[in-house]
């Protein structure tokens, strides 16, 4: 039996606005209806972690949840994760690619926070098996 490391938190697509949904579908190609749908599939579907925004605010930087650009906000630290390593959300298996690089722009709503989230903003995956997730579903380590 499987042990659950944490679940997931909000769901985001990127579409012609930033809409907070409650679930979602994933192919080999990316989050179905996001802009980044298939585009660049190792950068198309970005995990990020409730810790960051819990640093963030631990060193007096307010923001709003979906303001680092993520496609799913979860309540498990990712950023100890290797390149090719796994997780399963719902019936979807995601394939981590890359650690998610710090964005300039992140500094339009502090000036301190590209600097403290260098390691800690997001991790970029691929879908492995696809299908639905939603908000709630549990996370584990395949």
């Amino acid at each position: 039996m499987k042990k659950s490391v944490g679940n997931v938190l909000d769901i985001f697509i990127n579409s012609t606005n930033r809409t907070n949904v409650y679930d979602c579908d994933m192919d080999d190609k990316g989050i179905v209806n996001d802009k980044h749908y298939a585009k660049d599939l190792s950068r198309s579907i970005l995990l990020t972690s409730k810790y960051s925004y819990d640093l963030a605010k631990e060193n007096n930087i307010s923001m709003d949840i979906g303001l680092l650009g993520e496609n799913i906000l979860i309540d498990f630290n990712p950023y100890g994760l290797n390149t090719e390593d796994k997780i399963q959300i719902g019936e979807v298996i995601l394939e981590m690619t890359q650690k998610c690089t710090m964005c300039e722009h992140l500094s339009i709503i502090d000036k301190k926070l590209p600097k403290l989230l260098k390691n800690d903003r997001g991790i970029f995956v691929k879908v492995i098996k696809k299908g639905s997730i939603k908000i709630g579903d549990s996370i584990y380590l395949v």
